[in-house]
């Protein structure tokens, strides 16, 4: 038997579907989830290892046109993953029409010699004759090797789409240990669970204005306590994340806990700072700092 290995980079526009596709092909969380666009800031990888096959997929930061030095980040750690890649899996979502933000990501993959599969994404919410008119427009813009309907949300197709990226790969080695799911550690994603509680309850500029830093950790045998800090860039976000009377920050403390809890598999006592970082997201070594270096293409 053939064991076949390589990295496949998950890429697209904000919210096509990305960090949902990735945690449904590992059957668990890897990446968080919500209705903003860049929630994922990091390039995340996540392993699937079979009996056959190792496939390691890189959820990347949705391309867009930045505004800050953190956009400016986030897209060329998408450019790097795209550059190193294996194979490149661009997701769309097809309910919204082709624009120039995907040719400018086209333009991007124009420059890789690699294979590239067009998977669409949220083909159930659209009428036949839509879908086909849109296929025709993203199949004359670009020579996709395969093109891949499927549903990230309801699974569906997922197992059609493993087997068309497996006869794609190489013969290779297995990279990573059997039982390695991710490249990041836990701190990262008890990081990333807070964040998405703080994303899901607030609005306009706050949830793209937030960075979350564990600052201690202390694991005992009956449960585990953590302490993390929520960075904003004003004092007025600041009054925003603890609410009045403490409510917004209680909340996402609350939810927090109750996810990590699960995923940590015992009790957690979450504290919850706020600190004012002015303009943070345009600062280099705040963005270091707080975990978004810009990778090496």
């Amino acid at each position: 038997m053939t064991y076949k290995s390589g990295f496949i980079a998950i890429i697209g526009r904000p919210n096509a579907g990305k960090s949902t596709l990735l945690n449904a092909l590992l059957h668990q969380k890897i990446a968080i989830m919500s209705p903003k666009p860049n929630t994922t800031r990091n390039n995340i990888m996540g392993i699937l290892t079979t009996q056959d096959t190792q496939y390691v997929f890189i959820d990347t930061p949705g391309v867009h046109k930045p505004k800050h030095e953190l956009g400016r980040t986030l897209n060329k750690n998408a450019y790097t993953a795209i550059a190193e890649a294996d194979i490149n899996a661009l997701i769309i979502d097809i309910t919204q029409p082709f624009g120039s933000g995907d040719e400018f990501l086209l333009d991007r993959l124009r420059g890789s010699d690699v294979p590239c599969l067009l998977l669409v994404n949220k083909i159930d919410l659209l009428p036949k004759q839509q879908v086909m008119e849109r296929l025709l427009k993203w199949q004359s813009v670009f020579p996709f090797d395969e093109i891949i309907p499927l549903s990230a949300l309801k699974e569906e197709n997922l197992s059609e789409l493993l087997k068309v990226i497996r006869s794609y790969l190489q013969e290779g080695v297995q990279y990573f240990p059997q039982e390695m799911i991710s490249d990041h550690g836990e701190n990262f994603r008890i990081s990333e669970i807070i964040r998405e509680k703080i994303l899901f309850r607030t609005e306009e500029e706050v949830p793209h204005s937030i960075a979350v830093v564990i600052e201690n950790r202390e694991d005992t045998k009956d449960k585990i306590f953590i302490q993390a800090l929520v960075i904003v860039e004003r004092s007025s976000q600041k009054a925003i994340m603890i609410g009045k009377q403490g409510s917004m920050i209680r909340s996402i403390r609350i939810a927090a806990q109750k996810e990590l809890k699960k995923m940590l598999k015992k009790p957690v006592e979450l504290e919850l700072y706020v600190r004012v970082e002015k303009d943070w997201r345009n600062r280099e070594n705040k963005l270091k700092q707080f975990g978004y270096r810009e990778l090496d293409e």
